[in-house]
C-alpha cells in the first residue's frame, strides 16, 4: 500500500511540474517504463532515486522531503502476508496490501461468499475446490491466510465493508449441509457489526446491474489516492483507477445497493435460506 501511495505522490509531483516520464527516468539513470512502474507502486524504491526525483520536481522543503523518504523506507518493508508467499500469487499480494489499507470496501459477489466473510469450514471447502490436487498443508495455509485477512474487520482502524451477495452465491453449496448452515449463521451475525453491511440480491428481482460479474471497489483515507476497482481473473488481476472507468463501476455499485433489499430485509432472506438448508 505504501508503495502505491508514494508512487501516486511522485506522479502528482511530476505532472504538476510538466515533466515527462522519459525525462524523469533519465534523471535517475532509468527508463520511462521504470518510472511508470514506480508510480504504480509495482517496484521497490531506492532512496537515491527518490531523492533525485524530488530534486527534479523542485521539492526543496526538508520536512516534505523527509516525509516522502520515510515513506520510501517503509514501502520496502514486507507486509505480514509475505510469509504466505509460497501459496499466494504475487498479483494477489498486492490486493491484500490494498485491502488492509482501505477505509471503505465495497463488493459484489456472485460465485461464493466473499473471503472476508467466510467461515473456516466454508473457506476450506472453497479453497479445496479451487485447488484440486493441492497438498493438504497448502490448502490449510490458504485458509489461514483468509482468516488472518478477516481481522481487519475488528481492528482499531477497521474499514467499512458493504457487500452485495447474489443469491446464487448463497445457494451454491460448498462443503456439506453443516458447513453451509454455519456460513449462513455467520453472515447473519457479522452483518450486525456496525461497520458491516450485507445485502442479498434475490433471484426474484430478475436481471440486475451486476451483469458483468464480481468486482471490488476500494477507497482509501489518503486524499491523494483515487478509488480502485479490483477485478480478479484466473491467473492475474486488473486494477482500474482511471476516473471514467471507476465512475462506471460506481454507478453499477450504487444501483446494486438501491435495487437489493436493505440490511434488515437481507438478514430475513438469510434466515429463510438457513431454514431451507
Amino acid at each position: 500500500m505504501r508503495r502505491i501511495l508514494l508512487g501516486s505522490q511522485l506522479r502528482r509531483l511530476r505532472e504538476s511540474r510538466g515533466i515527462t516520464r522519459e525525462a524523469a527516468g533519465y534523471s535517475i539513470r532509468a527508463s520511462e517504463s521504470k518510472i511508470s512502474r514506480m508510480e504504480l507502486g509495482r517496484v521497490s524504491f531506492k532512496a537515491r532515486d527518490v531523492e533525485d526525483l524530488l530534486t527534479l520536481y523542485g521539492v526543496a522543503d526538508e520536512a516534505e522531503r523527509e516525509s516522502l523518504l520515510a515513506l520510501a523506507r517503509e514501502a520496502n518493508v514486507a507486509g505480514w502476508w509475505h510469509s504466505y508467499g509460497d501459496v499466494l500469487p504475487g498479483w494477489f499480494q498486492t490486493y491484500i496490501g490494498l485491502e488492509g489499507a482501505a477505509s471503505l470496501i465495497r463488493i459484489y459477489e456472485v460465485q461464493f461468499v466473499h473471503g472476508l466473510l467466510q467461515t473456516e469450514a466454508y473457506a476450506h471447502a472453497v479453497v479445496s475446490r479451487g485447488m484440486p490436487g493441492a497438498r493438504a498443508a497448502d490448502v490449510d495455509k490458504r485458509v489461514a491466510l483468509r482468516l488472518e485477512r478477516q481481522k481487519i474487520l475488528v481492528s482499531e482502524r477497521a474499514p467499512r465493508l458493504h457487500v452485495v451477495l447474489d443469491e446464487a452465491a448463497l445457494r451454491r453449496p460448498y462443503g456439506n449441509r453443516a458447513v453451509m448452515q454455519g456460513q449462513l449463521r455467520h453472515l447473519i451475525e457479522v452483518s450486525e457489526q456496525s461497520n458491516v453491511t450485507v445485502q442479498v440480491m434475490p433471484f426474484s428481482f430478475g436481471g440486475h446491474a451486476g451483469e458483468s460479474g464480481a468486482f471490488t471497489m476500494l477507497r482509501f483515507p489518503e486524499s491523494d489516492l483515487s478509488d480502485l476497482v479490483y477485478l480478479e481473473q484466473l491467473t492475474s488481476a486488473l486494477y482500474l483507477d482511471k476516473r471514467e472507468e471507476v465512475a462506471q463501476y460506481e454507478r453499477v455499485m450504487e444501483r446494486l445497493h438501491e435495487e437489493s433489499p436493505g440490511a434488515d430485509e437481507s438478514r430475513d432472506l438469510l434466515r429463510g435460506l438457513l431454514q431451507l438448508t
